[in-house]
């Protein structure tokens, strides 16, 4: 795998709203080893304990989908190889 070089910083979501003692966790995001340097049609994982998160590589910023370990198994197990 190749591990890209930027962190996605964010508040746990165990912080409170008013500021203050805040948790602030960072997700280490990377691509397959078939996507090319120039970009393109990518999909980005950052893995956790219990979940597999999911963004376009094309838009970092843009909004990521989090599965279950259990759900992102059950996915691969229908993908095609």
């Amino acid at each position: 795998m190749n591990t890209t070089q930027s962190l996605t910083w964010f508040k746990s979501s165990y912080s409170g709203t008013e500021g203050g003692d805040c948790v602030e966790v960072s997700l280490d995001w990377f691509s397959n080893n078939y996507s090319g340097p120039e970009g393109g049609n990518c999909v980005e994982l950052a893995l956790t304990p219990n979940t597999v998160h999911l963004r376009d590589s094309k838009a970092p910023a843009g909004p990521t989908l989090q599965l279950t370990s259990t759900a992102w198994a059950n996915f691969l197990a229908h993908t095609p190889a």
